[in-house]
């Protein structure tokens, strides 16, 4: 039986460089894993700018990764994004 993949949900919004940034490096070490064998996700964008209340909440955060309960903001970092990745991902594999 397969396990269906998680969802990973990126927090942007428009104009945003680092989210585009972090859209690519996310997009990367995704594929890596795979490559590895490794569980992945898919990966489900919102745009802040669509919800007043999130855009209050992460407009100083953003780009923000969420998966389950856990939460990386300002993921502009490939090694804090890995780690998020391989705690998020390899914890539900267990």
């Amino acid at each position: 039986m397969t396990a269906s993949r998680p969802e990973i949900v990126l927090y942007t919004r428009e104009g945003c460089h680092l989210c585009d940034e972090t859209r690519v490096m996310l997009q990367g070490l995704l594929e890596d894993r795979a490559a590895r064998g490794q569980r992945t996700a898919t990966i489900r964008e919102r745009d802040i700018a669509a919800d007043p209340e999130l855009e209050r909440a992460w407009f100083t955060a953003i780009p923000v990764l969420e998966a389950g309960s856990r939460r990386l903001e300002l993921a502009t970092s490939p090694t804090a994004i890995r780690r998020f990745l391989a705690e998020t991902l390899d914890e539900v594999m267990a």
